[in-house]
């Protein structure tokens, strides 16, 4: 079950200014600070190897932060200390489930994660970029969705239309012939019953086990000021769908990222992917740190709260 403790992997120092949350919750700080630049958007295998090198395994059942979401990817590291049958359940803006390399990346974390034996499904939810959206769509992990192991669920989207590719029936969309071409009517989460809705898609689940995992930029700029574009999901609302989980489900292990912090970065070739990858419209944008430190404070505690009651 997971655990009634807090841990920091401080890679970048967002987390350690948030005064409140360590005095209320007195979290373990693991030091990765040296590694942040290396690990960020992507570790290689000896970066991840160093990072796992620094967990203790008897926290893996902690609620552990990470940081930007720049180090999301380090959740299907944590993943790699379960080896119980689970399921992964994603909060995202964005799917996270590229084919392409680097292998362990925040763009591609999901699809390693599916990789694990662990892991048996993937449900995603709020996702509602433009990574849904052709063609970006086509260097997604479309096998994935073809087998049944992963459901995506983004806030809302346009349908997509897929050229010349056969998506059997998912429950997390319906599908619709256009030409050559497979249209994709995405199920979204706006303007649904969230209770009845997520106890639906945790029927699906084949195992009562579940690995959480939040990337705050799902949600609104007003509970979130991250390096990525604004989610669409209300705070309200996705405390509703992890309180759901909560009840109905064992979870095993939690992870939250999505802080802001400034990219810093080893090597000139991950600072040019960094500056293309990056949206210039980002959400902390222009904004005092003190008041990013203010807005994400107030949604961590209230994600705790929830978590741990108290």
């Amino acid at each position: 079950m997971l655990a009634d403790t807090v841990r920091i992997l401080d890679f970048d120092g967002s987390l350690i200014r948030q005064k409140n949350l360590l005095s209320r919750y007195r979290p373990g700080v693991v030091d990765v600070a040296d590694l942040g630049p290396r690990a960020r958007l992507w570790a290689g295998g000896k970066t991840a190897a160093a990072i796992l090198d620094r967990l203790d395994p008897g926290t893996k059942h902690a609620i552990t932060f990470l940081g930007s979401g720049d180090f999301h990817h380090v959740s299907g590291l944590l993943l790699r200390q379960f080896a119980e049958p689970l399921t992964l359940i994603v909060f995202d803006f964005h799917p996270d489930w590229d084919v392409l390399p680097p292998r362990l990346a925040c763009g591609a974390w999901v699809s390693r994660a599916l990789e694990q034996p662990s892991v048996g499904k993937v449900i995603l939810l709020g996702p509602s970029s433009d990574d849904l959206s052709s063609p970006a769509i086509h260097t997604g992990n479309l096998q994935a969705l073809k087998n049944g192991r992963l459901e995506i669920y983004p806030y809302a989207h346009e349908p997509t239309r897929v050229m010349f590719r056969a998506v059997p029936p998912n429950p997390s969309m319906v599908l619709r012939r256009k030409g050559l071409a497979t249209e994709i009517v995405w199920i979204p989460l706006q303007g649904r019953c969230l209770e009845s809705f997520m106890e639906d898609v945790l029927r699906r689940c084949g195992t009562r086990r579940v690995y959480v995992s939040i990337d705050k930029d799902c949600l609104r700029s007003d509970h979130a000021l991250t390096n990525w574009e604004e989610g669409r999901l209300g705070l309200d609302e996705l405390l509703a769908l992890l309180r759901s989980i909560k009840d109905k489900m064992e979870i095993v292990g939690l992870d939250i990222a999505g802080e802001y912090s400034a990219p810093v970065m080893t090597g000139r070739f991950k600072s040019f992917c960094s500056r293309l990858d990056h949206p210039a419209a980002f959400t902390a944008a222009s904004r005092p740190q003190a008041s990013i430190d203010a807005v994400n404070e107030r949604t961590n505690l209230e994600l705790l709260n929830l978590l741990l009651g108290r």
